[in-house]
């Protein structure tokens, strides 16, 4: 009887152990294939990264905040670019307030509506692209800006669209 319950038991653990084994054999190959798939998918998104630094880069070759010799021509007139694009943004932004007609955008409004300057990108340290739009109508603006020898800024514009109403 003895020998018999031993042999029941000896039987028992080596299923034990061979479920075990095999369990651990498959758990062991899944966690080799996810760990397979993350690397495939660690390498894809490090180059759509490197992609998009590259894109990044290119996109902001025409900006102010990037073009060093823009800022060297602000730094050496002893201006704060920190502070001084963000005033001439802002300055731009005023003139949406003016009553009547826009003084820069050269297109009058829907009735009952009023041209706002939306968006202003600073390309280097004398020129400005900007949108607008009335809600109806839109269109950009090319324009040229100096800080004269009063500290006075003067924007310029030098060409304009409006996209065409459909």
């Amino acid at each position: 009887m003895k020998q018999r319950i031993f042999m029941y038991l000896f039987v028992f653990s080596v299923l034990l152990v061979l479920f075990q084994y095999v369990n651990s054999k498959r758990i062991f190959e899944d966690m080799n294939t996810k760990l397979e798939n993350y690397k495939a998918k660690s390498v894809k998104y490090k180059d759509s990264l490197a992609v998009l630094q590259d894109e990044v880069l290119s996109l902001s070759h025409f900006n102010l905040s990037r073009n060093e010799d823009a800022i060297s021509y602000f730094e050496n007139d002893g201006y704060n670019v920190d502070e001084l694009i963000p005033f001439i943004k802002d300055e731009l932004y005023k003139l949406n307030e003016v009553k009547g007609d826009h003084p820069i955008v050269p297109y009058a409004a829907s009735e009952g509506r009023k041209i706002l300057i939306n968006t202003v990108k600073m390309l280097n340290h004398k020129w400005i692209i900007a949108d607008f739009s009335d809600g109806e109508y839109w269109g950009e603006i090319f324009l040229t800006y100096e800080i004269t020898a009063n500290k006075e800024l003067k924007f310029n514009l030098v060409e304009s669209f409006l996209y065409p109403f459909d």
